[in-house]
């Protein structure tokens, strides 16, 4: 129902469409028989929208990966699908041009489509190897891709290391292109929430590509009042809540414990698939067509490796995706009786003809959820190897520890015992990030020791991985002027959080959590409600969030989830707000041209659809913060308030991601 609703307000399967359309327009106009080399990560993202059987419809012979220099010359036109702002994958672009070019007895013409936007960058280096003139260049501006109906994302592979680490704007000016696109079609956001300073600069350009609108609608007369219409206030979209992830690090680094958050920590999932060993699903490894690849070649490991669709398409995943990891066995449980009821009144011998007509045309449904049934089972089995094991146990009483507020001194001879046992150095950094996050930095002493026991145990390579670390701020010396550990200092909450105060006011931390019908957000960690969805909450549950820190008296009527001033943004939670580090945004956007406003309130009348809060994180989100916003959606939709949630970001991130871009792969040599 919710996911009906809010397909209503922002309909994800238009976005859906035009992407698919507009690549296949780029397609159709090479002409005749084409090649497509595609960059590896990129192919998954476009068979999100387009199968290749479509592909093929529209003259594309074979696919191949750009990698090996394995591009195939059998056919004249050769058409390159690569993003076009990482400079590495525009020389190899390059270099493969030269290369068809110098082997090939074949007068090619070449197309490259650059993604999402053609860049300077991009030109400069094909100038320099000579081929710029030698290829059509065009580009497809690919935005948002829908994940789920719910769930928008731009799927920037490197946008947390693009932010975080190297500091570069791209990924903010990617995402206020793609924000600006929705404007464009349902009308401006009435009010611009966030959190962060990178959810400032945002802010600040939507409101720079707004006035840039503004001036190029009165500099077109043909085109000015559609271009007016279009920025007025939406009556679909209430407002635009803007998440930085340097706010919420934490969450990020955590270990998710809801099904969907515990595959993407097992097996990692990427672009609503995973890949796990042929021998956990119990089957041989599913086929895969020769001509999807064409000529490239994988390695026989491959071979043992099932993807599975995880995904709306699945007939079980949507029930069981958001639940906590302690539910899944009765929920699958459930489930597998009731497929066997179902199968025993098949054999019943006294079936009448409109029995066996029913069962008929129920049959595709029953099969498809048996086999989903059947994968599920085998892969939270699997899971549940992990999450019974000695190691997984101490990792997560050490961060459990950490996020309820104990001192992280507390915790040091567990974190030296795990290092003495040889434990995976991403599951060590990670416990130190987060405490490092959570008390805004370690001892300085503290601080050396660790540092000289990881390069001891894991080698000295990681020089470089520590200091990568402590440039993006998840593992630093404290400080004794930062923020809050100084009351004298006037950057207090622009530098660091304070979490004591901070996870009291939005009660961080809850003891009773009910996992099977859960009623607060901590059922995603298993008691720790991320910061970042109260945040959201302080926005749209303000009464709900007040009498969570303040319970009611006995007798008192206590507010209704989702209760709470429309439009007042911020309104009651200043004060944590000033102790959370980085910028805090509200911005109410009104529109330039009375007529236009005047005329969208004359169209719509009356009727008010549903409003929607559109949620962005900028730098990743987590697949525990989905299931908890959703949980948000649920209660709003509850409350009758005909409000919805749609959750847009940059792409998904966990903590092993996150350690993972700091992590020296190198090694010294012998």
């Amino acid at each position: 129902m919710a996911t009906r609703q809010a397909l209503q307000a922002i309909n994800t399967q238009d976005i859906t469409d035009k992407s698919r359309r507009d690549l296949l327009l780029l397609l159709e106009a090479v002409r005749g028989k084409k090649n497509l080399v595609i960059e590896r990560p990129l192919a998954s993202i476009i068979g999100l929208f387009v199968k290749f059987s479509t592909l093929q419809e529209y003259g594309v012979d074979k696919l191949f990966f750009l990698e090996n220099h394995n591009v195939d010359s059998s056919q004249r036109n050769i058409v390159f699908l690569v993003r076009g702002e990482n400079v590495k994958i525009v020389r190899t672009v390059a270099e493969q041009i030269r290369l068809v070019r110098s082997e090939s007895k074949i007068d090619h013409d070449f197309t490259v489509i650059w993604v999402p936007r053609r860049t300077l960058v991009s030109n400069l280096i094909l100038k320099e190897h000579g081929v710029l003139g030698e290829a059509n260049i065009t580009d497809l501006a690919l935005q948002f891709v829908p994940l789920e109906p719910d769930v928008l994302s731009l799927e920037l592979e490197d946008c947390f290391s693009d932010l975080i680490l190297r500091r570069d704007p791209t990924p903010i000016f990617a995402a206020a292109r793609a924000l600006m696109l929705l404007q464009k079609q349902y009308g401006l956001f009435p009010r611009i929430l966030g959190k962060g300073d990178n959810a400032k600069k945002l802010a600040d350009l939507l409101q720079r590509m707004r006035s840039e609108e503004d001036v190029n609608a009165s500099s077109d007369p043909n085109n000015t009042y559609l271009t007016s219409f279009a920025l007025t206030p939406s009556a679909t979209i209430e407002n635009l809540i803007i998440i930085d992830r340097e706010v919420d690090f934490p969450t990020a680094l955590a270990t998710q414990l809801t099904y969907e958050g515990l595959l993407d920590e097992v097996f990692g999932v990427s672009h609503n698939q995973t890949e796990v060993d042929s021998s956990i699903l119990g089957g041989a490894p599913a086929p895969q067509p020769q001509s999807h690849t064409g000529g490239s070649t994988a390695p026989a490991a491959a071979a043992t490796k099932r993807k599975v669709q995880l995904d709306s398409s699945d007939k079980l995943y949507p029930e069981i995706r958001d639940a906590n990891f302690a539910t899944i066995g009765p929920l699958l449980n459930r489930t597998a009786k009731r497929l066997q009821t179902d199968q025993q009144n098949i054999h019943k011998a006294d079936q009448s003809i409109s029995d066996l007509k029913s069962f008929v045309s129920k049959l595709p449904s029953y099969q498809a959820e048996s086999a989903s049934l059947k994968t599920h089972t085998s892969l939270a089995e699997e899971i549940t190897k992990l999450t019974q094991s000695g190691p997984f146990r101490r990792t997560l009483e050490i961060e459990q520890n950490l996020l309820i507020g104990s001192e992280g001194s507390t915790t040091h001879e567990q974190l030296e015992e795990l290092l003495a046992r040889a434990t995976p150095l991403p599951t060590v950094l990670r416990l130190l990030c987060l405490e490092s996050t959570l008390s805004n930095g370690l001892r300085p002493r503290d601080f050396e020791h660790f540092k000289r026991l990881l390069l001891q145990a894991y080698g000295y390579q990681h020089l470089g991985t520590l200091a990568r670390l402590e440039r993006m701020g998840l593992f630093v010396a404290r400080e004794a002027n930062r923020g809050y550990l100084n009351p004298i200092s006037g950057s207090a909450g622009q530098t660091a959080t304070d979490w004591n105060f901070v996870r009291s006011r939005l009660q961080l931390w809850v003891d009773e959590v009910e996992e099977a019908e859960p009623r607060d957000i901590a059922f995603v960690f298993s008691g720790y409600a991320p910061l970042s969805v109260r945040l959201v909450q302080a926005v749209l549950q303000k009464g709900y969030l007040l009498n969570l820190v303040n319970p009611p008296r006995a007798g008192a009527a206590g507010a209704a989830v989702g209760t709470g001033a429309n439009g007042s943004g911020w309104k009651g939670f200043e004060d944590v707000l000033a102790r959370i580090k980085g910028a805090t945004v509200d911005v109410v956007q009104k529109g330039s041209d009375a007529d236009a406003s005047q005329a969208r309130k004359t169209l719509r009348g009356n009727k008010e659809g549903p409003k929607t809060s559109l949620v962005f994180f900028l730098g990743g989100v987590t697949f525990a913060e989905v299931a908890a916003l959703r949980l948000v959606g649920r209660q709003l939709e509850a409350a009758g308030r005909g409000r919805k949630l749609i959750i847009g970001t940059t792409g998904v991130i966990s903590g092993g991601r996150a350690v993972d871009v700091a992590i020296e792969k190198g090694v010294f040599g012998a």
